[in-house]
């Protein structure tokens, strides 16, 4: 079954920026839960990404489980001013075991990750070279992170 990716950036909704973000019982935490078992379902797998002020979620999996999963992505009022940096296909799932997971990051990280090349979602492998590739710096930034967790 071919897998198909979307990678976006969007800005947190004070419904989210008011909370006691990072702590266990969250409003995010709840909406990463509701997202988990959605996209468990679809057969969706991804992460998000949280500076405290913004996302960046990449998300994996069939095209219909892919296309409905991010349909609901874009009803949320959880977030606003949503920027689509790629969508297309993969040749493997970058994260097959995270239906959804939400991991802290500082704003340089996510920026730089949301600046680095999308192009048909390559990887080079290296996750903090020079040349590294969006998805090489998002892998590098979730081994690290769920390391910490």
């Amino acid at each position: 079954m071919p897998i198909r990716a979307v990678a976006y950036v969007s800005e947190a909704s004070d419904l989210l920026t008011g909370d006691k973000l990072g702590l266990q019982g969250s409003k995010l935490d709840d909406l990463v839960d509701d997202a988990a078992r959605f996209n468990r379902d679809a057969g969706v797998s991804g992460v998000l990404l949280f500076d405290g002020a913004r996302f960046l979620q990449y998300l994996e999996g069939p095209a219909d489980g892919l296309d409905v999963a991010f349909s609901r992505v874009l009803g949320a009022s959880s977030h606003l001013h949503l920027i689509e940096l790629q969508r297309g296909a993969v040749a493997d799932r970058r994260l097959p075991y995270w239906p959804m997971r939400w991991l802290p990051v500082e704003t340089d990280e996510l920026s730089r990750v949301a600046a680095s090349d999308w192009t048909a979602f390559k990887v080079r492998g290296d996750g903090e070279a020079l040349n590294a590739t969006a998805i090489d710096r998002l892998l590098f930034l979730v081994s690290r992170r769920a390391l910490v967790d």
